[in-house]
């Protein structure tokens, strides 16, 4: 099944200004990744300044990527 919010392979957005774009069940899941990287943080097992997190909706288990720029 496809995202229910309508997100797609590609996507991307700007946690700064675009992130009442993002589905609320991928931002409760992200968030403390994409929290940790804005801090100076790292995730172990992914590159340096990324994080790699599931949506929580078993239905889809879209894959997300953050990345610090």
């Amino acid at each position: 099944m496809g995202c229910h919010r309508g997100h797609k392979i590609g996507d991307s957005f700007d946690y700064d200004t675009q992130r009442g774009e993002i589905c609320p069940m991928a931002m409760h899941c992200g968030f403390p990744y994409i929290d940790i990287l804005r801090y100076g943080g790292s995730i172990p097992g992914q590159p340096d300044g990324t994080a790699e997190f599931c949506c929580s909706d078993a239905d889809v288990i879209m894959v997300f990527k953050a990345e610090i720029e």
